[in-house]
Order: structure tokens, then C-alpha cells, then sequence
């Protein structure tokens, strides 16, 4: 049985993560815990370092596209969770958070992560994301939405975080090609793919 295509390092695809804050409280209908995650996000991706191609904070979850330079998108996350938590429990006024043996647990245990590795799969997953406020009723455009990577995305502005615009790492892939289309076998991810045994993209469909 072929394993699932979720959840895994796959260095040299893009990420789709998804996370939920515990028992769905809605922890980013506050401006300063919103604040505080993209601060977070912002300080993890130039130290880890990784590059950010989209993002959507709503009320009780987040969605991002995420590639990790050295693909380990579990620990990213990981990390990611663990330092947003620590900022969101140390300022936050509004919520109270179940208490652990390791501190407050913001955040729900697991969460869900697509590698994308065609065209098709990348644009679905930042128009979704994009789409989502709107979706969910918050704004009639997603243009309007603050706490999203639409308007970066789209003007390269800078508001409330600039994503970035140059996707892949230099030893991504083989060749050049053109923005948001990675080549057609990937070298990092070709790689990766055979150490688990993998041998085809087809088979991943």
C-alpha cells in the first residue's frame, strides 16, 4: 500500500499547512495574537530559514504555503506552533489556555500538511486560500481581508506580511522556469522521492 502524500519532508516541493488552534477557539479574531503570529512566522522564516508563498490567518485556523530550504516541514511547524504559542499566552488578555506538563497548549496537536509539486496543485492551494475569507462570509472580497497574503501576493506590498514572490531555492530544481511552475522533476524532490522509494510523480496522483 502506497504511503499518503501528506505530512511528510519533502524537500524541494512547496507546503500546504494547515493548523487549529485547540477546540477551535477563535484566537485570531484578535488583532495583536494575529500580530504576534506573523512576527513569529516573519523571524522563523529569515532564521531557519524558509520562504512564504501565501498565507490566511481566520478565526480558528491557518492555512500557508510554506518551503522550507531543507524541506523539514514537520520540525518547521513544529517550531513554528511552539514559538507563536509562547508570544500568544505571554500578551494574550482574552483567552485562557488548557495548561500541560510543557506550558499552555494553544495550539491542537497534530496538524495537516500537502507537499505540491505540479502547477495545477500550487495554483488550486493559493487560490483556495485565498478565497477563504470570503468563503467564510468575513469580507465580500478577498482584497479586503487584512490578515491574508492576498494583497502581497498580487502588489508585492509589504501589509500586515510580504510573502515572497521568488518561490523556489536555487538547488530546487535543475533548470530555471517560469514563476510558480517548478521543473518537470524537481531535483531535490526527484531525490527525496527515491530514498522513500518513490519513483514516479504519476504514482502520487
Amino acid at each position: 500500500m502506497a504511503r499518503k502524500w501528506s505530512n511528510l519532508n519533502l524537500p524541494g516541493a512547496l507546503h500546504y499547512v494547515t493548523g487549529n488552534f485547540l477546540d477551535r477557539a477563535p484566537v485570531f479574531t484578535d488583532p495583536e495574537c494575529c500580530k504576534l503570529f506573523l512576527d513569529e512566522l516573519q523571524t522563523l522564516n529569515r532564521n531557519w530559514p524558509g520562504k512564504l508563498i501565501t498565507y490566511v490567518l481566520l478565526p480558528d485556523h491557518l492555512h500557508l504555503i510554506a518551503n522550507p530550504q531543507d524541506g523539514r516541514i514537520k520540525e518547521f511547524t513544529g517550531q513554528l506552533k511552539a514559538v507563536s504559542a509562547k508570544a500568544i499566552v505571554r500578551t494574550n488578555t482574552r483567552f485562557v489556555f488548557a495548561e500541560t506538563d510543557k506550558g499552555h497548549q494553544v495550539w491542537q496537536e497534530s496538524f495537516k500538511d500537502v507537499a505540491l509539486w505540479s502547477g495545477w496543485m500550487i495554483w488550486q492551494k493559493i487560490n483556495y486560500i485565498h478565497a477563504n475569507p470570503v468563503k467564510a462570509g468575513l469580507v465580500s472580497s478577498a482584497k479586503d481581508y487584512y490578515w491574508s497574503g492576498f494583497r502581497s501576493f498580487s502588489t508585492q506590498s509589504d501589509e500586515p506580511l510580504a510573502v515572497d514572490h521568488d518561490w523556489w531555492w536555487p538547488e530546487d530544481s535543475e533548470t530555471s522556469t517560469p514563476r510558480g511552475l517548478p521543473a518537470w522533476g524537481p531535483r531535490k524532490l526527484s531525490q527525496a522521492m527515491k530514498e522513500m522509494g518513490w519513483y514516479s510523480f504519476e504514482k502520487r496522483r
